[in-house]
């Protein structure tokens, strides 16, 4: 969790934020080239705080495609990528997911890294709820091949107190409690069709609503090289339920601001979160 700094404790301000919607390939380097440039078409708009999706800089055609690109903490050309990103733009980048070498040789971590405008990582979130699903020849065992994290993440911004989770944690509403009050709520994801159909945007609207902050919803959205087809549907979610914007199919950019008046309003008229008593 990062330090406030005298910026950080005054009274937040509103920003832009965006989600980018990626169709992720098999190779890094074009990955990291896609990101760049929708990255600035959502800086030409105005963002403030981008965020990528999860596996971002990678969608193999097998399990075992991530652990050969995974990366060391602190070394590596997608984190030289994030961070000179964030730098460039003078931006907060939320780096959707990438893999971290794990404790054991045959598994990575599926880590979220954040980084300031000045391009200094200021958050690491590694994912705690791992993925198991099985539907007729539709199967996922993220354990075989995944380390779960452990510890809930937030950070300071000028612009409020964010949360970090990934993808399978949404399921969790017990984790985003844990994370106390925030302001945003960042979830980078790479949900299938078929749970994202069914549940996606139900899920994302609960937790924007039980919370009573923004949420950022950042997707995959499309069919991949190994013919996975995730869901999509990025978006913008205010503190009441009510979706700001979306993008259904395809790369883009999905923004919208983060408006504090608005939260305050939510939380004055229906103040749940102070009715707590668990």
């Amino acid at each position: 969790m990062s330090l406030p700094n005298d910026e950080m404790c005054a009274e937040p301000k509103s920003a832009l934020v965006a989600a980018i919607q990626m169709i992720s390939t098999t190779r890094v380097e074009e990955n990291l080239q896609a990101a760049g440039t929708l990255i600035a078409e959502a800086v030409a708009q105005g963002a403030d705080l981008v965020a990528l999706p999860e596996y971002f800089p990678i969608m193999g055609r097998r399990d075992s495609d991530k652990i050969a690109a995974r990366e060391i903490d602190g070394s590596g050309p997608i984190q030289d990528f994030l961070a000179e990103t964030a730098s460039k733009h003078g931006i907060w980048v939320v780096g959707g997911s990438m893999p971290l070498v794990a404790s054991v040789p045959d598994k990575v971590l599926n880590t979220c890294l954040v980084f300031n405008p000045q391009g200094a990582r200021v958050a690491r979130y590694d994912k705690i709820h791992l993925f198991g699903f099985q539907k007729g020849e539709e199967r996922y065992n993220e354990s075989a091949t995944i380390e779960p994290g452990r510890q809930p993440v937030t950070f300071d911004t000028p612009f409020g107190r964010v949360g970090l989770s990934i993808c399978y944690d949404l399921r969790f509403p017990e984790l985003f409690r844990a994370l106390g009050e925030i302001d945003l709520l960042v979830l980078p994801a790479a949900f299938t069709e078929v749970t994202g159909r069914a549940h996606w945007e139900i899920l994302l609207r609960a937790r924007a609503i039980e919370n009573q902050c923004y949420v950022l919803a950042i997707g995959q959205g499309g069919v991949h090289e190994n013919r996975r087809e995730t869901h999509g549907n990025s978006m913008l979610i205010d503190p009441w339920g009510d979706v700001i914007a979306r993008r259904e199919k395809g790369a883009g950019v999905v923004i919208g601001e983060l408006d504090h008046a608005r939260i305050a309003e939510v939380r004055t008229s229906l103040p749940a979160l102070t009715h707590r008593v668990l």
